[in-house]
Formats: C-alpha cells, structure tokens, sequence
C-alpha cells in the first residue's frame, strides 16, 4: 500500500508531548478521537501543525513542530488521569526544526486560496499529497529520505 500523507493540528504543547514522550513516541487528534486514527495506516507520514504554543493560546505559533511516520500498530487508549482517556496512534517522529507556515502558503497545493489558507486545518487531521509533505518536510529540516519522499 502506498503511503499517505496527513497533516494533524494540535498545540504546539500538546504536539510535543507526543514527540518527546518515547519510546514509544504518540499522536492523539480531535481531542482523543478513535476514529480519526483509523484512518492512518503503518507508513503513513504525519506533521503536525500548531497554531498556537498552549491549547486556546492566543500567541499565533503557527508552524510545523513535529513530522514522522505511523507505526503498524493499532490504536490504542490511554489513561492521562482525571478522566480523560483518549485513544492514540504510535509514531517515530524524525529530528527536524519548527517551520513557519506563512513562507510556505503560495508553495503548498492544499491551500487553494492563501487568503483564505486556514481553512483546512479545521479539520484537524486531513490527507495531502506527496509534493506537499516534501515540501513541509523540507522547511523543517527533516530528513525526506527517511519519510521515502
């Protein structure tokens, strides 16, 4: 199966927690959502898009801060306390540095009108093709080779 390419949004917080936590490094989306992960298979690429650095942050973070590839697993629940029990997705996230949005907004083929270029990450996970996820991966330094781009 060829792989696919997803952009998912979350806090610039939130999106390295998962980075940072591993071995085994994590992805939630959709604030602990299954089936939003049922939607990834093993080799797919994911970067992660913040807005902001804290969750409701007002701070206009708005770069990528975090890129890998989704393990073959499952995903799974996880118990963070409190209640709150989302479901994840295992991911071994590449070394790479936060890239700013704004000088990749003419560049990149799922922004259709770069006035309008938030659009799409409403969604908080959605599909793009291979020239955008290069080109991401790219603006963050990561090394494409390992993400077979």
């Amino acid at each position: 199966m060829t792989p696919r390419n997803w952009i998912a949004v979350a806090s610039a917080d939130h999106a390295r927690r998962g980075r940072d936590a591993g071995p085994p490094e994590f992805m939630q989306v959709c604030h602990g959502k299954r089936l939003p992960l049922e939607r990834l298979s093993g080799g797919d690429r994911v970067a992660y898009y913040a807005p902001a650095t804290v969750m409701r942050g007002r701070d206009r973070l708005q770069s990528f801060v975090a890129i890998g590839l989704v393990d073959s697993a499952a995903p799974y629940r996880f118990d963070m306390g409190g209640g709150f029990i989302p479901w994840r997705r295992d991911v071994r996230y590449l070394l790479a540095q936060d890239a700013p949005i704004t000088p990749l907004l003419t560049q990149l083929d799922f922004i259709a009108d770069s006035r309008y270029w938030g659009y799409p990450f409403r969604f908080g996970l959605f599909a793009i093709g291979d020239d955008d996820m290069r080109r991401i991966a790219q603006a963050m330094q990561a090394a494409t080779a390992a993400l077979g781009l």
